[in-house]
This record gives structure tokens, sequence and C-alpha cells, in this order.
């Protein structure tokens, strides 16, 4: 999951260029996409944080594009936020009921936006300042770089998005398969025995650190990252 990157599915030109002005002087990253199935071919590759959905939309609607991404094992937990000039009740519920985890009607301040935007995220777990922690070790996702209490960790790319999503599902058991889909992504064919080298890469970068072993490997299933044990001086 890239870290607070946000997927904005919006048909409306002016509105997509001004919310991505926004949330780029807000410090967010942004993806567009003018339709749902633009925004599906999206979201194959390494996921975003969070994705605001037009009701509104040309082909798919975005109440339709909601229930197809809860239905969707590799997109059932991640935040939706319905942006939409439909403010009846009924309409609200009835995304609610499609698994929106938010609802702002238009007109709307792009500063409410983003200040919702940003508490969905400490929800989900994805801290604003995009630095993750589990014991000594620490991950700065707009950084680049992982430490060992003081120490930095040389990891290489594949490495560090892996060690983010374990980071962000800690003592979480993930299968090949979901690793493939969430770091390297649905668009992109590798084989599963790709994800145990670059496990053995993962830990071979913390073996100096003396943990190694908190990259697990789930018998029959495959890999969780349990919380480090070791005391950093």
């Amino acid at each position: 999951m890239a870290a607070n990157r946000i997927l904005l599915v919006e048909d409306e030109t002016d509105i997509r260029e001004m919310l991505s002005f926004a949330f780029e002087r807000a410090g967010l990253e942004v993806q567009t996409a003018e339709t749902a199935e633009q925004a599906l071919d999206l979201l194959d590759g390494p996921l975003p944080s969070l994705v605001i959905i037009d009701w509104m939309l040309p082909g798919m609607s975005g109440i339709e594009l909601a229930r197809r991404l809860r239905r969707d094992p590799l997109t059932t937990e991640l935040p939706l936020l319905m942006l939409t000039a439909r403010g009846e009740e009924s309409d609200k519920l009835k995304s609610f009921d499609a698994g929106i985890d938010d609802y702002v009607t238009k007109p709307f301040s792009p500063r409410e936006l983003i200040a919702r935007i940003r508490a969905l995220l400490r929800r989900s777990g994805n801290p604003d300042d995009g630095v993750l922690a589990l014991g000594p070790l620490t991950l700065d996702t707009r950084g680049h770089y992982v430490r060992v209490g003081a120490d930095r960790v040389n990891v290489g790319p594949t490495e560090f998005r892996l060690l983010e999503l374990l980071m962000r599902n800690p003592n979480r058991a993930f299968d090949r398969t979901q690793l493939l889909d969430r770091v390297w992504g649905r668009n992109v064919y590798v084989e599963e025995r790709t994800v145990d080298v670059h496990v053995l890469r993962l830990r071979k970068a913390l073996t100096p650190f003396g943990m190694e072993k908190a990259v697990q490997t789930v018998r029959g299933v495959g890999y969780r990252l349990a919380e480090p044990q070791v005391a950093v001086t």
C-alpha cells in the first residue's frame, strides 16, 4: 500500500484538477481516474491509502465501484470516501450500505475534505507523518528509509514495500498470493517463489541488527511480521 496516496475517481475535470492541487499542497500524493473502470485498472497495482469516489460516474457508478471494492479481498479494508452532490439521507444510507466510510456533499470545502481524509487515514492505521513504528523498527514512507533505533537499514525498493505492508499489519499472516497482489500488484506476473527471494533479502538486511527473526514463516500459509523483542542501545 502506497503511503498517503489518494486515488481520486472524479469525471469533472475542474474538480479533479482543483483537488489534485489541494492534496499535493497538503503533502498527499494523488492519482486520478475519470471512470470506475480506470480506477479498477489502477487498483491492480500497489494500493493507495484511500479512495475518493464520485457517485455520478460515466459507466459504472460510484456506488457499484464501492460494492466491487468491498467484495474484493484485496481492497475490502481500503478506506472509501464518497464525494457527491447527492445529499439526501437515503443517498447517504445507500452509500454506507455499499461500504463507504465517509460522505462529503458538493459544494464542499477542500480544507474540510482534507481533514476528513486525515481522520480516515488515522483510523485505518496510516499516520499523517508517514512514519510506521514497531518496537525499535521504524519505516518512514516519505523519506523512504528504514531504521533500527538510530541505525539505517539498507533495503531495496521491493523489500521496502514488503516491509511497509507487514508493518501496517503486524502479526497478520499473508499468503504468497496476497503478498504478490499487494506489493507487486495484480498486473505484474511473477512466480510465487519471488516472494521467498525478497523475504530472504529483507531478513538479510535485518540480520546485522538481530531482527531477522521478526519476519516469521507461517507454515502452510506464508509470512508475518512479529513485534521485535530486541533491545536497542
